[in-house]
Order: C-alpha cells, then sequence, then structure tokens
C-alpha cells in the first residue's frame, strides 16, 4: 500500500497492516521506532511481542533520552520490550562525517535506504538494534515499523542481521510506505 500521507496521519493504517500481516503469517515479533511512546500505543495488547527501540541516549542532549522515564516504564508494564541502544547505520561515523565531513558506508546504506523512505531505513535500523539487544531470535522474520518525523508510515517483513552484519538483512516484503514523491509529512 502507498500512503497519501507521511507521518502521524498513516500510524492508525500502518500498525493496522503490520499486526494484521504478523498474525496472518505467524510472524511472533513487531519492532516498531518510537522515541515518545506515541506509535506504540497503537500497538498494545495486539497479541504479538512487541519490541520498542528507542532513540539513543545523547541524540539530542547529552546525558539524556528523548523518551521521558515514565514513559519507558508504562511501556514494560503494559508488557513491551524497550530497546535502546546505539543507531545501527549512524553510530560513530556520525560523529566523523559531522567533525570531519564526508560520508562513511553506515551512512551510504542509510541514504540508500532512504530511496523507498525514511521508515525503510528507520525499519532495517531499528530491526538489527533490536536483534543487537536479545529482543527478538535471530533468524526469523519479523514485522518492522519506522516512519517520517513522528507516527509511523511504513512497514515491512524483514529477516534482520545484526549491526556488524546489516548488509545481510533481507527485506521481504514492503506492506507500506509514503509516496514521498509528492507529499510532505503532516503533524
Amino acid at each position: 500500500m502507498i500512503f497519501t500521507k507521511m507521518g502521524k496521519a498513516g500510524t492508525d493504517e500502518t500498525a493496522r497492516i503490520a499486526i494484521q500481516t504478523a498474525k496472518e503469517r505467524g510472524i511472533r515479533h513487531i519492532v516498531i521506532a518510537s522515541s515518545t511512546g506515541y506509535t506504540a500505543q497503537y500497538f498494545k495488547n495486539c497479541g504479538v511481542q512487541v519490541t520498542v527501540v528507542t532513540l539513543a541516549y545523547g541524540s539530542r542532549k547529552p546525558g539524556q533520552n528523548v523518551m521521558d522515564e515514565a514513559v519507558r516504564q508504562q511501556l514494560k508494564d503494559d508488557g513491551f520490550a524497550v530497546c535502546t541502544a546505539a543507531h545501527a547505520l549512524s553510530a560513530g561515523e556520525r560523529s566523523i562525517s559531522t567533525d570531519a565531513g564526508g560520508m562513511y558506508p553506515l551512512e551510504l546504506i542509510a541514504h540508500t535506504l532512504y530511496m523507498l523512505s525514511q521508515g525503510a531505513k528507520v525499519c532495517v535500523e531499528c530491526a538489527a538494534m533490536a536483534l543487537d539487544g536479545g529482543h527478538i531470535p535471530y533468524g526469523e522474520d519479523i514485522v518492522a515499523v519506522g516512519g517520517t518525523g513522528h507516527g509511523a508510515d511504513t512497514a515491512v517483513v524483514l529477516r534482520p542481521g545484526y549491526s556488524k552484519t546489516i548488509l545481510k538483512s533481507s527485506i521481504k516484503d514492503v506492506l507500506c510506505l509514503p509516496d514521498k514523491s509528492v507529499l510532505k509529512e503532516e503533524a
């Protein structure tokens, strides 16, 4: 499905498609990106194990995480696994490119995935982060959900690789994504 809106406007439909696909295909795990907990609420009590992947500490302000600690605890209380880790497609390379200029291999992978959508990059990255953290099993297909800015507008079925083997990740099916050629994010 190609959405005519990006970001938050597609979250409800993206969640519905992701959950339905996981159940129909017997996929046991969904990985979602959520920096505030907003997207996670669409997956509460969905009947599939959901891992919420947050932004890394220090991604916006040194020593801080964008997700409030009370929200993180509430997600855990609601049965979500919560994963916070270095971003698989930037991490240390971002420091080098920011300070020295240029673009490095992980950023090239990220920008290649952006050709599909920002959410496609987020899906692959968050799935690797969840696999690195032991939140999802190795060698199984999962549904991953990401988006443009806030909310979710992209869902894929993929078999993730670890960050150290990210090129072994295999996108099996693109379930939904925005038509980024004609649209702007809607709040």
